[in-house]
């Protein structure tokens, strides 16, 4: 992943007019869920992925880093994390939005910290 792990990487094919609602989740080793919500800020992007009932529909929160290409034609985005790091990501609040930013920081150390 890239060492700001807020940014999309410059080879993701991310805009940051997109809108990744709805867009399949494939990481390395199969379907890891669907993105439920995507945050464009620079430095501070994240997707909110909704697991689907594979973990019993937890919604997890990835760094924007995280995302190695972007299809819109398969409307898929193929992240770096295998489906068990996916699993292990820290779990999205919903009492607490992707715009507040100690919840943001609390997400990117988490993941700085080999997630």
């Amino acid at each position: 992943m890239t060492e700001n792990l807020g940014n999309y990487a410059p080879t993701a094919g991310h805009t940051p007019d997109a809108d990744l609602t709805g867009y399949h989740v494939e990481a390395p080793d199969g379907r890891a869920g669907t993105v439920d919500e995507n945050s464009t800020e620079i430095g501070s992007g994240y997707l909110v992925v909704d697991t689907g009932p594979w973990i019993f529909g937890k919604k997890v929160l990835l760094p924007a880093g995280a995302v190695l290409g972007i299809s819109n034609a398969d409307r898929t985005v193929r992240v770096a994390l295998s489906r068990e790091q996916v699993k292990a990501a820290p779990e999205f609040d919903e009492d607490r939005h992707l715009g507040d930013p100690r919840h943001r920081d609390q997400l990117g150390g988490r993941h700085s910290r080999g997630h």
